[in-house]
């Protein structure tokens, strides 16, 4: 375990901060962390039958566009399930029928204390998107069988994306009745 002993605060921004921690490890030697401090975050695999409900949108830090399961930033005091439902209707104009909580992942312990939780429903229609200002995303449906290629072809490369969705089938595939034999 390593045990901070001084700590500095390097930068605060809109959605995360930036830490440098001087700590002691377990041979009694100290090292420098710089960790990045996040709210935390929800993620919503959306099935509408046999599509997936997904967002294209531009990630400038890696500069490209990419397909996502809708997701965002908690808000203070705001419940995982509660920011489910509202950024599943901001980004798509639908709301889940269930919510059902999956998994928390934490995406990047190396440096971040980041945490999404990620949810699965079956959506319906329920009003029109309404995504935060400067964020521009368009809802796309596809095949359930195409985003699992897209998965394994590497055009689909979203960390929360890929354990969400295979989370979510795995879950589906559990729940499903066996097969009949054949005789």
């Amino acid at each position: 375990m390593e045990i901070s002993l001084h700590k500095e605060e390097i930068f605060s921004g809109r959605i995360l901060k930036l830490e440098r921690h001087l700590v002691r490890l377990t041979d009694d030697s100290e090292a420098y962390r710089e960790v990045v401090r996040h709210p935390g975050a929800v993620a919503v695999v959306a099935f509408k039958g046999e599509e997936l409900l997904l967002v294209r949108q531009y990630r400038f830090p890696v500069q490209k566009f990419m397909l996502e399961i809708p997701a965002g930033k908690l808000d203070s005091g705001e419940s995982p399930e509660d920011c489910a439902r509202r950024e599943l209707l901001e980004e798509t104009g639908y709301g889940p029928v269930e919510l059902e909580k999956l998994t928390v992942i934490e995406t990047s312990p190396g440096f971040s204390d980041e945490a999404i939780h990620i949810f699965t429903c079956e959506v319906e229609k329920i009003g029109e998107s309404d995504p935060d200002e400067g964020e521009f995303v368009e809802p796309v449906f596809m095949k359930i069988e195409e985003v699992v290629k897209r998965i394994t072809d590497g055009s689909i490369s979203d960390s929360k994306t890929i354990s969400g969705v295979l989370l979510a089938l795995r879950r589906k595939e559990s729940q499903r009745p066996p097969a009949k034999a054949v005789s």
